[in-house]
């Protein structure tokens, strides 16, 4: 995190940022959010009582302690509905920003000690909507994997294999090192920089062997020590692996179903549950969430379990017979 990044953060702020970086493992995106979502809500406050919209505040440098010391919880009340109706972000947007403020007026409250007390220590997150999470179907998926004629093959398919089979975020993709495969297992660097290990099939080991050859072949191949190498020889960053992913989907004819690296991930852990029976806390252990609740969004069931179910039932193949009135 530099100093020139959040350059209009007031000091408690930037500590806290900083705090929730090399503290709490939070990654740079993450933190970015937090700064984004608490620049809005000091905006609110420092113009919402003027004709100023908060959109067209420059800074936020000269928001001080103060002004967070006399918060109530009808002022963020205030903020929140100011996000509905004239921002009018939707329900999981809010709920991300409440989460923002949770965090901030703790970390304000109980590590920095600068206030007193914690102006939404009871507040609720919004009720977010439960959407199903979008994935390929299986059918997809071996489309996508038999679609692979990029300039370097062997190493988007070996990209794309490891998505869908083992389930791990972009970020962990990106992360890998040769040093971090070891036999038939891979160790990631997952949210938090907390490790674990996941053991790669037949298919991942057999993708991986054949973009051995490619890599050596690549610039700075005995150098650097990341898996997925770029055309410079460098690793391969979260927007490239992207682009991979999105130029594959294309020649899948896949490409305007607004599939992503994460909807793979979505993917992988929908085809263990649903076709390897795979027990929902081994597949938390596999996508490395800390809480189970957060892996059951990925046991949906689909339309195809549905229709088995029904036609299960002991009464599925009775025929009625007629009756005297008919």
């Amino acid at each position: 995190m530099t100093a020139q990044k959040y350059a209009d953060a007031p000091p408690y702020l930037r500590d806290f940022l900083f705090y929730m970086l090399t503290i709490r493992g939070r990654s740079p995106r993450t933190v970015d959010a937090y700064y984004i979502d608490l620049r809005t809500f000091l905006r609110f406050l420092k113009y919402r009582d003027s004709s100023l919209p908060a959109e067209e505040v420059v800074t936020i440098a000269d928001v001080d302690i103060e002004v967070l010391r006399k918060v109530t919880l009808s002022d963020v009340y205030d903020y929140l509905n100011y996000t509905l109706t004239q921002r009018e972000n939707s329900a999981k947007t809010r709920a991300r920003k409440v989460s923002s403020l949770r965090s901030f007026f703790k970390y304000l409250t109980v590590k920095a000690h600068l206030l007193e007390e914690n102006p939404v220590k009871h507040l609720e997150l919004p009720a977010v909507k439960k959407t199903l999470p979008k994935h390929l179907t299986l059918e997809e998926s071996l489309g996508l994997l038999s679609s692979v004629n990029s300039r370097y093959a062997r190493r988007d398919y070996c990209i794309l294999i490891l998505l869908l089979n083992c389930g791990m975020r972009l970020s962990e993709l990106c992360g890998i090192n040769l040093s971090d495969i070891r036999d038939n297992s891979v160790r990631l660097l997952g949210k938090g920089n907390k490790e674990r290990v996941v053991y790669l099939n037949d298919a991942c080991l057999f993708a991986l062997e054949q973009y051995k050859p490619e890599r050596a072949a690549m610039p700075r191949a005995t150098t650097e020590k990341a898996l997925f190498l770029s055309a410079r020889g460098t690793r391969l960053g979260p927007r490239r692996v992207e682009q991979i992913v999105a130029e594959c989907l294309k020649a899948a004819g896949l490409g305007d179903r607004g599939y992503s690296p994460h909807k793979l991930r979505h993917t992988a852990a929908t085809l263990m549950y649903q076709h390897g029976q795979v027990d929902i806390r081994v597949l938390k252990e596999i996508l490395g969430h800390a809480n189970l609740a957060t892996t059951e969004l990925y046991t949906h069931v689909s339309n195809a379990q549905i229709e088995h179910a029904a036609s299960q039932s002991p009464l599925a193949k009775v025929k009625v017979r007629k009756t005297q009135n008919q």
